[in-house]
């Protein structure tokens, strides 16, 4: 199949090659040309803009920051839509508002393309291994045409219901992230104050009812209090805040996620916006 790669970020980048090595042709793009270089190594070809590149395929695959993003790249002056061949999908990994994706899936209905929203999790390690879990909404004719799309890089692949349903799944995954980042940092600052030695309790803590992603993949940052990039913390609270939009529509309080998006607030205001989303730990010892 032909592919235009549009984003080529943490996990952008690692989906497009992932793309090229089970045989795909790719098209990529980002708005930072230079990272389009090592794939266009790889046998990528290159786009000066979304239009160009979804000019002569089959499917485009998204992965932005936000929804204004997701709007541009698709249906801006220089967007796909705009060039893509009637008939084509597009399959937004990104994390965005679904009912923005409802809404941006019907305009492009109009223009006899389909949409299918497949947000992830599993972090920068599972992008670049490519055993992605992937929640999926749209219509069973659009996701049938992108599954070959999405088994290049996802070990788990869920289709949940309409245009919307897979962003309203990953909304609910970053609310179950969001308390557990914030209780492993929690527990890991009560342990460092009491004397305990934490890479024993960590594989401890791991063999019991604790055991979690997050202890698993992120306490080692916890521990060194050194947070790499693998997934910023201020796009978690752009996650954890349109979870929470969506649940005041449905009529919920979410009181732990609104306690998380006001310490990543804090954190952000601090500095540590870029900084990996486990930075949470620094809250217990953070000076107000």
């Amino acid at each position: 199949m032909r592919v235009a790669v549009l984003g080529l970020g943490t996990m952008g980048a690692p989906m497009a090659r992932h793309l090229l090595n089970a045989g795909h042709e790719v098209v990529v793009h980002n708005r930072t040309r230079e990272r389009e270089l090592p794939l266009a190594e790889l046998g990528a070809e290159r786009a000066g803009s979304p239009a160009e590149a979804a000019a002569s395929v089959e499917a485009v695959l998204t992965c932005v920051s936000d929804t204004p993003d997701l709007e541009q790249v698709l249906l801006g002056d220089a967007g796909a839509a705009s060039t893509m061949p009637a008939g084509g999908v597009v399959v937004d990994c990104s994390t965005v508002s679904p009912s923005a994706t409802a809404r941006i899936a019907g305009e492009l209905a109009g223009r006899d393309l389909g949409m299918v929203d497949a947000p992830v999790s599993g972090g920068s390690e599972g992008a670049e291994q490519g055993t992605l879990t992937i929640f999926i909404g749209g219509a069973d004719e659009h996701v049938a045409r992108a599954m070959p799309i999405l088994e290049a890089f996802g070990k788990r692949i869920t289709h949940l219901g309409p245009s919307g349903a897979g962003q309203v799944a990953k909304a609910v995954n970053q609310v179950m992230i969001a308390g557990t980042y914030a209780s492993v940092g929690e527990g890991i600052a009560l342990a460092r104050a009491a004397g305990l030695p934490l890479e024993a309790l960590v594989e401890a803590l791991s063999a019991g009812a604790a055991q979690s992603w997050v202890l698993a993949n992120r306490s080692g940052n916890m521990i060194n209090d050194s947070y790499p990039l693998g997934f910023k913390a201020a796009l978690h609270r752009k996650d954890v805040a349109i979870a929470l939009d969506e649940a005041r529509e449905l009529g919920l309080s979410l009181d732990v996620a609104d306690l998380v998006l006001a310490q990543e607030d804090a954190l952000i205001g601090d500095g540590h916006g870029d900084e990996d989303v486990s930075v949470l730990a620094r809250m217990p010892t953070r000076k107000r």
